[in-house]
């Protein structure tokens, strides 16, 4: 929700990390297991197989501070570092964004939103929103090693079984304050612009909506109709890419958006609403934050390790009826301020927009649990 005013100083970490290598209170409890090892791991996509996660670690809104992509290998356990800013030699490659695009990534890269998907051409992209030195919508080619590359790095330190390429970008109109964004099977991207740049100390009074972008090669950036919110945040699409699902931090609720016709034809009455992921059974599932006040945000201010006792929840919404369903409940403990809650089989993983840790929270043991 606020992350871009109360962006927090979390533990830096090393190219590689393991759970065993966990910052204090990093201990398991009631199923949620926190893994310590990240920088403010806001935004989580699951690559093909299920063993592997992509992870946007955060820096700031404004600059200042850089972040980084990261793959979580679920099976080891492990961080790996897998693009830090000035990692790219450009130009950019044909047929990745615009043809303008003028450079690769700053070396002050702060990933925001994050999307993994497939194009119709079959390559495999990952649009990042960064907000250091420029705003832009990165794209990378995702990348599976070779088995031969992965063998020699096992006698050594871990390889790797993803890797990431630049291969270009696109600039948004001057004032865009972009949060999320999808990637189209046929190469568009989406992304939701909050809402018109504040100052920070007037983010909580501002009440202008934002709306949501979708650009294309031939058009550029053309607002989406019907796509307004107020402090417009994660957004997902139906698997036809016919209706939208857009989120607001400021009491909008979730939105279903026809994308044919713009009208609104759904809506879930819910708090401070971050990102959405589909889960294996259908449902949607929507971070939600359960405090809106500058205090509670404040507190995360002065974080260098650990987590962010913000309390959230992770929310099933039925796409079809709207109905709501809380699948996971979390009062700050052993990790707090939930913007992300991905499922892979059996396990919730929670990221957050602030803190060292991504939870690994086992689905049948909190069921269970008195």
């Amino acid at each position: 929700m606020f992350k871009l005013v109360y962006s927090c100083l979390a533990l830096a970490t090393a190219a590689t990390a393991t759970a065993g290598e966990t910052a204090a209170g990093c201990e398991a409890q009631d199923g949620q297991r926190p893994v310590c090892s990240f920088q403010n791991p806001e935004d989580l996509a699951p690559l093909p197989g299920g063993e592997a996660l992509l992870v946007s670690e955060y820096g700031a809104m404004e600059g200042g501070r850089s972040g980084g992509l990261a793959l979580f290998d679920l099976i080891r356990d492990e961080r790996h570092t897998l693009f830090r800013g000035g990692d790219a030699q450009g130009p950019a490659r044909a047929g990745w964004g615009d043809p303008t695009c003028p450079s690769p990534p700053p070396a002050d890269f702060s990933p925001h939103g994050i999307d993994l998907a497939r194009r119709n051409d079959g390559a495999l992209v990952l649009a990042v929103v960064q907000h250091g030195t420029r705003e832009s919508i990165e794209l990378f080619e995702v990348l599976e090693r070779a088995e031969e590359a992965d063998e020699a790095g096992a006698q050594g330190a871990p390889t790797p079984a993803w890797t990431v390429e630049w291969r270009g970008c696109v600039i948004p109109p001057e004032g865009a304050w972009l949060n999320e964004v999808l990637v189209l099977r046929d190469g568009s991207l989406m992304t939701s612009h909050m809402m018109p740049r504040v100052s920070e100390e007037a983010l909580f009074e501002a009440r202008a909506p934002g709306w949501v972008w979708r650009w294309t090669p031939d058009g550029g950036f053309e607002q989406v109709a019907g796509a307004s919110a107020r402090l417009a945040n994660g957004i997902e699409l139906s698997p036809d890419e016919t209706t939208l699902f857009l989120n607001s931090s400021m009491g909008d609720g979730l939105q279903r958006i026809d994308l044919a016709s713009g009208e609104v034809t759904g809506r879930a009455t819910l708090g401070s609403l971050d990102n959405s992921t589909w889960a294996p059974d259908g449902k949607l599932l929507v971070a939600l934050l359960l405090a809106e006040d500058e205090e509670s945000f404040a507190v995360c201010s002065a974080l260098k390790s650990g987590p962010c006792p913000i309390p959230f929840q992770i929310v099933a919404v039925d796409p079809e009826t709207m109905e709501t369903a809380v699948r996971f409940d979390s009062r700050g403990s052993p990790m707090g301020a939930g913007t992300v809650g991905l499922q892979v089989g059996d396990e919730l993983f929670i990221g957050s927009f602030a803190g060292d840790r991504i939870l690994r929270v086992d689905l049948d043991a909190v069921a269970t649990a008195p």
